[in-house]
């Protein structure tokens, strides 16, 4: 029986002649290149996704380590030291410390606020342009590969037609077989197109996210600066910032006196 069944299995794949392999030699060089194009489409839009993910959580973990012991620095050089050498918030701080030294340097009156702040938007803007390279690409593959895949199906259609009526055989099995080999193009086309929409989706919202934790540390290495030291998140001085305990003898006595008003 299992002979049987292996033999009717082998003459329904030889009496299968369609296919994408029938389909990308029947559409010619066009629905060849067609098909390549979107084969590589497909290579790159995953590798700018993997290689995406990579950076943008390896500046989640800079983030991490900065909030564990940054602020707890006594000053912006002695924070800068702490934190990796290639770290997106070391770049901030040190393009901050950079623009504060330029600053004394300058004959223009300029206010000290606006141009730490301009530096630090330009160093901003630099990180966020490097996370967003090559999302550009995601997008333009998500728009232009069902176009792509469409246009190898329809070239594939066109090509089976004029076949079919150089045969003079219109008959539905020979035509369908064709037509549907070319509408491989357009399913191929999708399968590239859906990804790339998604991972264009999900990055930029993660580099939103981002852009966000950068901004809020490039106000706080602002404040640092404009105040010398005295401006810092609470997250560095939660300690310092705790309500003093009060002494046991001064709430006994407040006690006592509050006897006295309740007896009076």
């Amino acid at each position: 029986m299992i002979i049987n069944i292996l033999a009717a299995g082998g003459t329904a794949a030889a009496e299968n002649q369609f296919g994408l392999q029938q389909a990308l030699k029947e559409g010619g060089i066009i629905s060849q290149s067609v098909f390549t194009i979107l084969v590589l489409m497909s290579v790159v839009s995953f590798y700018i996704l993997f290689s995406k993910l990579f950076e943008q959580q390896k500046i989640m973990n800079q983030a991490k380590r900065m909030r564990q012991g940054f602020w707890s620095s006594n000053s912006l050089r002695e924070g800068s030291a702490k934190l990796e050498k290639n770290s997106a918030y070391k770049q901030l701080v040190d393009d901050g410390l950079a623009a504060q030294d330029q600053h004394a340097q300058l004959t223009d009156p300029v206010e000290a606020h606006d141009w730490l702040h301009g530096s630090l938007a330009r160093s901003e803007a630099a990180i966020n342009s490097k996370l967003g390279g090559g999302l550009a690409f995601l997008a333009t593959v998500g728009a232009t590969a069902p176009f792509i895949g469409l246009f190898g199906t329809v070239v594939g259609i066109y090509r089976a037609l004029i076949k079919i009526g150089a045969s003079g055989d219109p008959s539905i099995d020979k035509v369908a077989g064709p037509v549907g080999e070319a509408l491989i193009m357009t399913a191929l086309g999708l399968v590239v197109a859906v990804p790339a929409v998604l991972a264009y989706n999900w990055l930029q919202r993660r580099n939103k996210s981002i852009a966000e934790d950068l901004s809020a540390f490039s106000n706080d290495v602002l404040g640092f600066l404009a105040s010398n030291g005295k401006v810092r998140p609470s997250i560095g001085n939660a300690a310092a910032t705790k309500a003093p305990v009060k002494p046991a003898g001064a709430t006994a006595t407040a006690g006592q006196a509050g006897g006295v008003q309740t007896r009076a």
